[in-house]
């Protein structure tokens, strides 16, 4: 029974990369129109919860769109076909349940190799913790061409956007609503919560910082990516360039 549910779990992961609009409901609906005809409603929307998964937008927001005038930067990577490492990062928070409460996860990544170049938990959503994670990533790694988050107050900060321009790099943010202008993002924190968090039962900060440790080196160094033609991140990105395919990131 385990392994039939996990089979089913990966039909749907794999349905709703494709299709990441379809709330549990229509999921179902498309599930059944192709072959699938053990997708109930019932069963899809346990999936979703179990896995993290949603439609459209988030069902908890993390970040809140900041109010003042002149914080919001135009989105720059639409129809833009990413050939390079280090030549976009992005971020951003999710969050993770404890028994003591909800606790939060930024990481950055390099959208060319899908690397985890730096990551933070924290127990409030200040702008701190995001600004010593993307200040990690560039004393690691070096900084970027383009540098992608959310409109969320944390980005939109003085201190944040001052760290940006500080290393001369071109802002972009996402538009307020697109919840798909940033995918990558959410499917590492997708991958995260499925591979990793809901496989253990973390009861405190220490017991989840020591898995996602150990789970990021494993992302990093050895699980293949089939949009990576099968590499690891790490691979990917000590190549710096390698003709991987086409990677576009691409908004309707």
């Amino acid at each position: 029974m385990f392994d039939e549910e996990k089979a089913f779990a990966e039909v749907v992961m794999d349905a709703w990369t494709e299709f990441p609009t379809y709330g549990y409901l229509k999921m179902s609906m498309h599930l059944k129109r192709n072959g699938h005809p053990e997708a109930t409603e019932k069963r899809v929307r346990r999936i979703y919860r179990l896995m993290g998964l949603q439609g459209l937008s988030p069902v908890f927001k993390t970040t809140r769109n900041g109010k003042r005038k002149g914080a919001k930067f135009p989105y720059l990577l639409r129809n833009r076909k990413i050939s390079f490492v280090n030549e976009v990062y992005a971020t951003d928070i999710t969050y993770i349940k404890l028994p003591g409460g909800m606790v939060y996860f930024t990481v950055v990544i390099d959208l060319y190799s899908r690397k985890i170049l730096s990551w933070r938990l924290s127990n409030t959503m200040d702008k701190q913790f995001c600004i010593d994670c993307v200040s990690e990533a560039f004393e690691k790694y070096g900084e970027p061409a383009i540098f992608n988050t959310d409109a969320g107050t944390q980005y939109t900060s003085n201190e944040f956007v001052s760290l940006l321009k500080d290393h001369k790099i071109r802002i972009s943010m996402d538009g307020i609503g697109r919840c798909l202008d940033n995918v990558f993002i959410e499917r590492t924190f997708r991958t995260l919560k499925y591979e990793c968090i809901f496989l253990h039962d973390y009861n405190t900060m220490t017991e989840l910082s020591n898995g996602l440790k150990a789970f990021i080196e494993f992302f990093n160094n050895e699980r293949l990516h089939q949009g990576l033609d099968y590499q690891t991140p790490n691979e990917v990105y000590e190549q710096g360039c390698f003709p991987i395919g086409k990677i576009d990131i691409q908004v309707a």
